[in-house]
């Protein structure tokens, strides 16, 4: 054999996997776009919840991988949310509250 790889792994009966090469991160792909949403609604909290951050910031499109015209939108609808109370400004309220409840 010309290659130096076992034919069986050390510890059972199964064949050695090859070492996997990872060349970078996998692009995010928009949720909007991928589930073919129009726009979004400043009531859906719990949609919105995804795009804040424990903090109460709005999360940038590099972390979300959300496109440009869906960003706006997100923005546009927490920024709505906010001021009519659904969502809060700051961690301080969170934290007197605790209705606000951190994800995963």
């Amino acid at each position: 054999m010309a290659d130096d790889r076992p034919e069986r792994s050390e510890g059972g009966d199964r064949p050695a996997r090859p070492a996997r090469r990872f060349t970078g991160s996998r692009r995010k792909v928009c949720r909007f776009c991928a589930d073919h949403m129009e726009g979004l609604d400043y009531k859906d909290v719990p949609r919105l919840r995804l795009y804040v951050s424990d903090r109460g910031k709005i999360e940038p499109r590099r972390k979300t991988g959300t496109c440009l015209k869906h960003q706006r939108l997100v923005a546009t609808a927490v920024k709505r949310a906010r001021h009519i109370a659904l969502l809060p400004y700051t961690l301080e309220h969170v934290r007197k509250t605790g209705i606000f409840p951190t994800r995963g």
